[in-house]
């Protein structure tokens, strides 16, 4: 972990569009200065919660830019890189690196669902294209193809491949990667409401989803995990659970924007496919944040300051 220091709440930052559905890159670069401003320890700019695969490689590349300005090395930024050929994911790898970012979130090849070791040849052949760290990102419900702890396994000697970020829910992986490579990997949660659980099993960090519309309760539950404080996190975890399993539905993407527009800090529009919440959808989103918020706990002191 010496060599990248990816650790703690790395929100998955949302993609803000304008009511045509153009990207509005101003209002997406004050989302993020936002989360920096409240404590995160980093930033995914184009993850699925980033509407990646709705994106213009040009669209991506302005996300990518605006986020490196916005950061001014406060905090470590990451591109998602999500594309249907090694070929294409490998060039906007070597975007990321021009642009001057601190890594790359390797998605597997999108549509075709490989062999394992087509998987593993995928992440190898954008790793090989660019110098920057990589994150292999794993999240079969979502992309299909599943990244066991034995194809990550195979990549160890693959030494730009240094995160795994699992989003499978299988917390068991973690332990099994353990056994089998020791701690070659830096193991990221990558799933809302299994990250306690993750962070015990050894998770470094978390790609969070919730935490952009709670970025301070994000990072205060991961630094209560961490720190061993379980009876102080179970409580912050009683609460925000709810909030959490919005990240694990099929249109988790709706449901964080929707709870990110209610907290003042972005617009809950997606872009088409993505479509808005049916208004029963909608009502039950809406119920668990009022909920939340008229029972939002203090936090406890994890020593969380803001970034100037």
């Amino acid at each position: 972990m010496a060599r990248i220091g990816w650790e703690g709440v790395f929100p998955a930052v949302t993609t803000q569009f304008e009511s045509n559905y153009d990207l509005d890159v101003e209002t997406t670069a004050k989302v993020m200065d936002g989360l920096i401003r409240d404590g995160v320890s980093g930033l995914i700019v184009c993850g699925t919660v980033g509407e990646n695969t709705s994106l213009r490689r040009s669209e991506k590349i302005a996300v990518m830019e605006a986020a490196k300005d916005v950061s001014r090395g406060r905090v470590p930024v990451i591109a998602g890189i999500a594309e249907f050929t090694t070929a294409f994911a490998s060039e906007v790898a070597k975007e990321a690196e021009r642009v001057g970012l601190d890594g790359v979130m390797v998605m597997p090849a999108l549509v075709y669902s490989s062999k394992p070791h087509e998987t593993a040849a995928h992440f190898r052949g954008v790793a090989s294209a660019t110098d920057l760290p990589v994150m292999v990102y794993n999240n079969p419900p979502i992309y299909k193809n599943d990244v066991t702890p034995d194809i990550l396994a195979s990549l160890a000697d693959c030494e730009t491949i240094v995160c795994f970020k699992d989003s499978s829910g299988d917390t068991r992986r973690f332990t099994d990667t353990k056994n089998m490579v020791g701690d070659r990997f830096v193991l990221f949660a990558g799933l809302d409401d299994v990250v306690v659980e993750s962070v015990m099993l050894g998770a470094a960090g978390w790609v969070s989803g919730m935490s952009n519309a709670f970025p301070q309760e994000g990072e205060t539950l991961f630094r209560l995990a961490k720190a061993g404080r379980y009876e102080e996190a179970r409580a912050l975890y009683d609460w925000f659970m709810p909030l959490l399993h919005l990240d694990a539905r099929p249109d988790l993407v709706q449901c964080i924007k929707l709870c990110e527009a209610i907290m003042g800090r972005g617009s809950e529009l997606t872009r088409p496919p993505r479509l808005p919440l049916s208004a029963r959808e909608r009502a039950g989103v809406e119920a668990v944040m009022d909920k939340a918020l008229r029972h939002r706990p203090a936090l406890p002191d994890v020593g969380l300051k803001s970034a100037a």
